[in-house]
Parts: structure tokens; C-alpha cells; sequence
């Protein structure tokens, strides 16, 4: 039979709270009824003992002369001042024959008050003695209670003396407390941690649901079931969005080549004329912006989905050796310092291309030399390229990411391109978790920094 579970958070802390207090109340009152100092019932064992006492005295008072309450003050006097082992005597109705000694009248009176049945005898610690009874004397013709005390040379249990001191009642709670605490606290961080991980792993650009979210408390069950509800959303909506964009893409191909079909017509009809190269060139340039978007939307539909681990080596060494010798054919020189030996997390194309398009760009624009760094300070790369070439006005280094967008210098229109390769650039590091940023650097050029998280 499976027991039943606190499923909400508020429940399991309120039943810890509870639990715990009742385990500590328990324990507390365990101890008491085990304190010495409390009156209990005598065990079978020590209650036949003083019976057998209680018989030995009445013999012995029953040889006296006298009433029985002459014989019992006689026999309360002769006892030693240090012996361990007292005998008090009281009438059937509770009064004392004689006041006890060193000072012990107030807890006899308390005592008897308490005890008074013979058939009940009972016993209770005050300070150092313990006392006993009540048992029946009888002489053979008056009846007496007495009551035994003895000298109590043991130390209180363990339990007794915590009960005596706060500070070891509150260090004692707090253990008993703590397994219960423990377990608590487990559960209530590991599905946040569970959500945290989520929760970065979004963050990184991994759109995923975590069915393990939806397990635990009944609060974090809810908000694991939204959370998984919220990324499913989004991949849609990042789906329907480049699906979107490739099929506006694809259906902007089909009248752009009947354009180019009929310009060429033109031209064969016309012959070659200012107007219709004008034509031809801006045709085909728009048709390099589609392939653009078109690879820039593939690459964002499965940027989430195609991750795999990569070491930087494997993943831009073969680029950067063909970018060296296309800056050869150029005329111009790229270098590049060692690679890391890191680890990334990501899709491979997307993470190519995005460094792919800021070393043409360099190559495009340089005099004479770009220059490829990569430094690592703990899990960040940073990966900077810079060239010689005249670089950008500065106001507008934070607009060069956008799609599209151009600038008023050597880097206009006529240099042909379709003004989305540092887009695609800012795009991939953003699904990886990174940035970029662009500054004019000592040579005048410009420099692109590409920031990543490596693994641990």
C-alpha cells in the first residue's frame, strides 16, 4: 500500500513544522515522566523490598513499651545523623510524629501530602534524598505509615540534566530537527535547481522542455508545466517567424527571375545600354540579399536544435587557413595567434559562418593586414578581428550589426554584399549565449569582438 504524499510546498512545510515540534514535545515529556524528581509509582521489585522493611520494623517496634507513637518518635530518634537510609513516621491521618532532620520537614510535608495510600506507595527525589512509601507498621494494636529516605548518590539521567539547561534543550531540538530540515531543504532546491539549469539553458539559446520540471512540489509542478509551455511557444513562434521569412524568400525568387529573363531579352532585342545594366546589376544584387536570408533563416531554424561539442580547433583552424591564403590572392596578410584548446557548445555552421563573415569583411576592407585574436579569461572567448582598412565613423559602430544597413564610406553599396554578414554574426553569438561589439582600432580600421562562453 503506497502512503500518501504532501504534494504543495506550503503543506510539507507546514507538516515538517508540525512534526517537528511533536517529536521535541514527546521527547520532553518522555523525560519527564522518567525524572527522579517526579513522583512515580514504586517498581514491583523495591516495592516488596520495603515490605519486607516495613515488616522488620513492625516486629521491632511491637518488642518496645509504650503507645505506638512513643515507640516510633524512640525508634525516629535513635537513627544516626549520617546514616544513607531514614525512616519517617506519620499518623494514619498524615501528622508527624517527629519533624525530620537537617531542615527536611517542608518536603515531608510535601511528600505525604502527596503519598498517602499504603497500597500505593510512591517515591519521589528531592535534592539529594529519595524518598519512599507510605508502608503500614503495626504494633498489633495501632497502626502507622512510614517513609523511607535515602541518600541519592547518582546523577540525574542524561535527558534530566538537558531538561535543566535551555541552551542544551535548544542544541538538542536543532538536531533532532535537522534530518527533517535537510530533507526539506532538499526538496524545495532541487526542483528550483532543476528550473535554474532550464532556465539557462534558454538562456543559451536551447529552446527545450525538461519533462523533470513538471515533478516535486505541487507549486514548483505548475510552474515547471508553464515554463515548458513558455518554450514550446517560443519555438513556434521562432519557427513560424523563419519559416515565415524563408517562404516570403522563396516566393521573391520567382519574380525577380522572370525580371532578370526579361532583361536579358531586352538587352539581345536593344543591345547593352546604361538603363538595363543598371537593371541587371540590381537584380542580381537582390538576389544575393534572398540567398542571404534564405541561409540566415536556415541557419536560425536549427541554430537551437543541430548543437553539438566542438573544440575551437576543429572548428575555425580550417577557416582561418583558407582565409590566410584568400588575403594572399588579395595582397594582403592574415595572422592569427594559437587557438585555444577550448571546448564550445553550439551549432557548428551558424558559428562558422559567424566568424567566416567577419574575416571577409576584414580581408574586403583591409590595406594590407588583418590580424585574428583569441584570448580566454576562465569560461569567456573572446575572439577579436582587425584590419587596417579606413574603418567606420564612430557613431556609427553600434548600428553595423543591424540587417541591411550600410555606411557612407568604403564600406557602401558599391562594394556589392547584401549588408547581412555582421548581422548573421550578431545573430549567431546571441543564440550562443554571446555578443559582439565593434571598435576603430590603432591602425585606423575597424575591430569586431566575438564574445563566447566555452565549456567548463
Amino acid at each position: 500500500m503506497k502512503l500518501p504524499t504532501i504534494k504543495s510546498l506550503y503543506g510539507r512545510i507546514f507538516a515538517i513544522f508540525w512534526l517537528t515540534l511533536l517529536l521535541v514535545l514527546i521527547a520532553v515529556l518522555a523525560a519527564q515522566n522518567s525524572d527522579p524528581r517526579q513522583q512515580h509509582t514504586l517498581p514491583t521489585a523495591v516495592k516488596a523490598e520495603f515490605a519486607q522493611l516495613s515488616e522488620k520494623v513492625s516486629a521491632e517496634v511491637s518488642r518496645m513499651h509504650g503507645t505506638l507513637k512513643q515507640k516510633l518518635v524512640r525508634l525516629q530518634k535513635k537513627q544516626p545523623d549520617r546514616k544513607p537510609v531514614k525512616f519517617y513516621f506519620t499518623t494514619l491521618d498524615g501528622e508527624l510524629l517527629e519533624r525530620g532532620h537537617h531542615g527536611s520537614g517542608r518536603m515531608l510535608k510535601n511528600f505525604t501530602s502527596l503519598a498517602d495510600d499504603p497500597e500505593d506507595p510512591m517515591q519521589r527525589l528531592y535534592g539529594r534524598w529519595m524518598l519512599a512509601g507510605p508502608f503500614l507498621i503495626n504494633d498489633g494494636s495501632e497502626q502507622a505509615l512510614m517513609y523511607v529516605g535515602k541518600l541519592w548518590r547518582e546523577k540525574p539521567p542524561f535527558y534530566v540534566q538537558i531538561l535543566d539547561r535551555p541552551f542544551q534543550l535548544l542544541l538538542v531540538t536543532m538536531v533532532v530537527s535537522t534530518p527533517l530540515l535537510l530533507w526539506l531543504a532538499w526538496a524545495v532546491t532541487r526542483p528550483a535547481r532543476r528550473l535554474q539549469a532550464a532556465a539557462e539553458r534558454v538562456g543559451e539559446g536551447r529552446f527545450e522542455t525538461d519533462p523533470s520540471l513538471e515533478k516535486g512540489p505541487r507549486e514548483f509542478v505548475q510552474a515547471g508545466a508553464s515554463f515548458n509551455q513558455m518554450v514550446t511557444a517560443l519555438n513556434q513562434m521562432i519557427s513560424g517567424q523563419q519559416r515565415l521569412l524563408s517562404d516570403i524568400s522563396h516566393e521573391l525568387r520567382s519574380p525577380l527571375t522572370r525580371l532578370r529573363m526579361a532583361n536579358a531579352l531586352a538587352i539581345r532585342k536593344q543591345g547593352e545600354s546604361p538603363d538595363l545594366t543598371r537593371i541587371d546589376t540590381e537584380a542580381e544584387r537582390m538576389e544575393q540579399m534572398i540567398a542571404d536570408l534564405l541561409s540566415l533563416s536556415r541557419m536560425q531554424l536549427n541554430s537551437h536544435a543541430e548543437r553539438e561539442e566542438f573544440t575551437l580547433t576543429e572548428l575555425w583552424e580550417t577557416l582561418l587557413q583558407d582565409a590566410e591564403f584568400e588575403a594572399g590572392e588579395s595582397g594582403k596578410i592574415l595572422v592569427y595567434n594559437t587557438i585555444p584548446k577550448a571546448k564550445i557548445e553550439g551549432n557548428g555552421n551558424l558559428l562558422c559562418s559567424a566568424l567566416e563573415n567577419v574575416v571577409r569583411n576584414a580581408i574586403k576592407y583591409a590595406e594590407t593586414k588583418v590580424e585574428v585574436s583569441f584570448s580566454q579569461n576562465g569560461r569567456d572567448l573572446t575572439v577579436s578581428v582587425s584590419d587596417d582598412g579606413e574603418g567606420v565613423p564612430e557613431d556609427m559602430l553600434g548600428d553595423i550589426f543591424r540587417p541591411f544597413y550600410r555606411v557612407s564610406t568604403a564600406r557602401d553599396r558599391q562594394s556589392g554584399g547584401s549588408g547581412l554578414g555582421l548581422a548573421i554574426t550578431d545573430s549567431a553569438m546571441r543564440q550562443h549565449n554571446g555578443s559582439t561589439k565593434a571598435s576603430l582600432n590603432s591602425l585606423g580600421g575597424l575591430t569586431i569582438y566575438m564574445t563566447l562562453k566555452a565549456l567548463n
